[in-house]
C-alpha cells in the first residue's frame, strides 16, 4: 500500500487550505492509499540559519519538528503540498518547511515520489499560479514528479489575504480539482511501485 502525506502551510486552524487537502487525500484513499496530515501551523519549525551542518551529516542542526517531518517525507511514496496566497505566494510557513527540507535533498530522498500541490486565494487577488509554481519549483528540485489534473488550483470568493474560512466548501471546481489530484498522486505512485517490483 502506497503512502501519500499532506502537508498543510496554512496558518490557520480549520483553513480552506486544510480543507481541499482533506478533499485529495480522501480521494487517494479511495483508491487504496493510506495517508497522513502535517499541519505546519501548529508545528515548531525555525527558519534556516545557512549552517550548512546538513552537507556534511545529512542531518540539520537544528532539533525541533521538521526532524518528525523530514523522516515521515523519507518514508512516504507520495506527497500534495497545500498553501494559500499571501502576497503572491506561499505562506511563511510554507517557506520555512521548504528551506529546511535541506537533508532530504543531500542525497535526494524525495527522488521519484510523485507529488502535487493545491492552492487557494481569493479569485479577485490572484496569484494561485505563482503559489503554484513556488511548490512546483520546490518539488522539481527535489527531483520529485509532478502530477496535476490538468489545474490544481482552488479560487474562491474570499476577502483578504486568506479569505473567509469555509469558502472552499461551495467552490465546486476547488474540491474537484483537489479530489482529483489525490486521486493522481495515489494512482501513479501505486504503478511506480508496482513496475519495481516486478
Amino acid at each position: 500500500m502506497v503512502k501519500i502525506i499532506g502537508v498543510i502551510g496554512s496558518p490557520r486552524t480549520g483553513s480552506n487550505t486544510e480543507i481541499l487537502i482533506i478533499k485529495a487525500l480522501e480521494s487517494a484513499e479511495e483508491v487504496g492509499a493510506e495517508t497522513d496530515l502535517i499541519n505546519l501551523g501548529s508545528a515548531e519549525i525555525e527558519p534556516c540559519i545557512g549552517c550548512d551542518i546538513c552537507k556534511s551529516t545529512g542531518e540539520c542542526a537544528i532539533y525541533d519538528d521538521m526532524q518528525d517531518i523530514i523522516k515521515k517525507l523519507g518514508e512516504a511514496d507520495g506527497l500534495i503540498l497545500g498553501s494559500p496566497v499571501y502576497f503572491g505566494n506561499v505562506t511563511s510557513q510554507m517557506k520555512i518547511f521548504m528551506d529546511r527540507s535541506r537533508p532530504l535533498r543531500i542525497d535526494f530522498k524525495l527522488r521519484d515520489k510523485v507529488a502535487g500541490a493545491i492552492s487557494v486565494g481569493a479569485s479577485r487577488n490572484g496569484g494561485q499560479e505563482t503559489t503554484i509554481s513556488a511548490m512546483h519549483e520546490f518539488l522539481l528540485i527535489h527531483d520529485a514528479i509532478i502530477v496535476g489534473d490538468g489545474a490544481p488550483l482552488a479560487h474562491y470568493g474570499g476577502t483578504g489575504m486568506g479569505g473567509v474560512v469555509g469558502d472552499t466548501k461551495q467552490d465546486e471546481h476547488g474540491i474537484e480539482t483537489s479530489i482529483n489530484l489525490g486521486k493522481r498522486v495515489a494512482e501513479l505512485a501505486t504503478k511506480l511501485i508496482s513496475s519495481r517490483i516486478k
